[in-house]
């Protein structure tokens, strides 16, 4: 891990210890306490000085005119500075490698605790009941979207989740009643189909490769549900490119914004934004086509196009592009990664999995599947254990006090969903998965929030959790699966950020025994 208090082993007098930066490795100064000027890029002090910068803080000329204009007494406060943001981004790595191993640290605090990103600079985290109920109950007049987002590469300055104010009060009115909890339950049988369109052609003696077919079944119903396409090869089409895009999305170019370079039209900033491209001009073509047929259908394209705010207005083009491109990515994304979860926890315990399969077998339909209280309660536990988005961030317009913490106007708070799902007050064994649990009791939502919460909480939570039951009921209902002694015995997965969210680090492999 990285010292936070690592600033104060530098000693102001002559050091010939290293100071420890946790994985980022040593360094070592010697200062004789002269007042020194770091002019001189080619000492030893400078390089590294100037590497740190250049490497982790903008292009070497960026670093090089810091060292040059910059005089300091000892170059042990050069090195804080350096180090300092050496620290930020080795942060932001180790959130990307381990984000639920990083935040489930903090379970047992009962104070805030403080981490800096680059980009957002100084957040102040939550893992408590009282700190989450301080955020979500604060009023949108005092909060605004932490700008700028890992993820708005991704979905576009318009996005609702980055909106603020106004224009997000807005923009949710016109896309809320798409996604009212009544209209979802209309999907089900879409979502049974494109499940069985995935696992049509498994066999007795093969493998279900998990989390690639979790990410094909949510990637053609989101297609489905928000274009209504029902020819296999469009649907395809955006397929490939929306996998793409979300593939592009590495998490050093979310978490490190000075990492967006193109570097003659080459590199990995470059090949985002040409996906990012291709899926603009589907969705403008699509948007062009419905806007010329005037149709008014069912699927979530033609209700947006149709929907106005209170006073009349629609979304602009631009809007609804970033709007669209939010569903397509964020909503399937999200998704994928609960159901890969879903399934390796049913099938790594018999008894979880022997109780599911016996209350499947009592449901008839799509509709009949997604009522079902025990495979809801799985689904319930799956997010606790693997929320998708693992924090929820909030700037402050204006001084809230957060967990007895004063903060400012322009501070970042946030909750750890990770710590806060894992806080041994709430939950008794946190680490078990246990979906009784839910079963037992309703916890309220500053205990429990995998779609965040208050004026912010996710307008598609009620049909994630539709798509979640149908896909999970219909998998079980048609094949007989089972993991092997191989994946029981390994360590299980780590999550790691890809993208909108979280996904397991590694693929997860279930013997197909039976079709039923």
């Amino acid at each position: 891990m990285v010292a936070d208090g690592y600033g104060q082993t530098l000693m102001d007098q002559k050091m010939t210890r290293a100071a420890p930066v946790g994985e980022l490795g040593l360094l070592a100064f010697d200062d004789r306490g002269q007042e020194t000027r770091l002019d001189r890029s080619g000492s030893l002090r400078g390089r590294i000085l100037k590497y740190v910068l250049a490497r982790f803080g903008g292009a070497q000329e960026r670093g090089s005119n810091w060292l040059h204009r910059t005089s300091l007494r000892r170059p042990v406060d050069a090195a804080r500075m350096a180090l300092s943001m050496a620290a930020a981004v080795a942060r932001a790595v180790w959130v990307g490698i381990d984000p639920e191993g990083f935040f489930r640290r903090h379970s047992s605090d009962t104070k805030p605790f403080l981490r800096r990103f680059p980009g957002l600079g100084e957040v102040l985290f939550v893992s408590t009941v009282d700190g989450a109920r301080d955020i979500l109950t604060a009023p949108g007049t005092l909060c605004r979207a932490p700008l700028p987002n890992p993820i708005e590469p991704l979905v576009g300055q318009n996005s609702l989740i980055l909106l603020s104010g106004e224009p997000h009060r807005r923009t949710r009115s016109i896309l809320m009643p798409a996604f009212h909890g009544e209209r979802m339950r209309g999907y089900v049988d879409l979502i049974a189909d494109a499940t069985n369109d995935e696992i049509v052609a498994l066999r007795p003696g093969d493998q279900l490769a998990v989390r690639d077919a979790a990410q094909a079944i949510t990637l053609d119903v989101v297609i489905r549900v928000v274009f209504g396409v029902t020819d296999r090869a469009r649907r395809a089409e955006y397929a490939g490119v929306i996998r793409e895009l979300m593939r592009s999305g590495t998490a050093p170019l979310m978490l490190v914004p000075w990492l967006r370079r193109e570097i003659a039209g080459r590199g990995p900033w470059a090949r985002l934004v040409g996906f990012r491209a291709q899926l603009d001009g589907l969705l403008s073509e699509q948007i062009e086509k419905r806007r010329g047929i005037g149709a008014h259908g069912t699927d979530v394209m033609d209700l947006i196009l149709s929907a106005t705010d209170e006073d009349g207005n629609r979304l602009g083009d631009d809007a609804l592009r970033d709007q669209l491109r939010t569903m397509l990515a964020a909503g399937h994304e999200t998704s994928s990664t609960s159901l890969a979860w879903a399934l390796y926890h049913i099938h790594r315990d018999e008894s979880i999995r022997s109780r599911a399969a016996k209350e499947l077998a009592a449901a008839a339909t799509p509709g009949e599947i997604a009522a079902l209280p025990y495979l809801g309660a799985v689904i319930q536990e799956t997010l606790r254990m693997h929320p998708p988005v693992p924090i929820a961030l909030r700037r402050l317009t204006g001084p809230l006090t957060v967990a007895g913490v004063p903060r400012s106007g322009g501070d970042v708070v946030g909750i750890a969903l990770p710590a806060l799902h894992f806080n041994p007050d709430v939950w008794k064994d946190p680490d078990a998965f246990n979906p009784d649990r839910f079963l037992e009791r309703k916890p309220s939502p500053f205990e429990y929030a995998p779609f965040g919460g208050g004026y912010r909480r996710c307008i598609g939570a009620a049909f994630a959790q539709h798509e979640l039951a149908v896909a999970i009921g219909t998998i079980m209902n048609t094949v007989e699966l089972r993991m092997p002694a191989s994946e029981r015995r390994r360590k299980p997965p780590r999550a790691v950020l890809r993208a909108i969210a979280t996904k397991p680090n590694r693929e997860i492999l279930l013997d197909v025994i039976a079709w039923r």
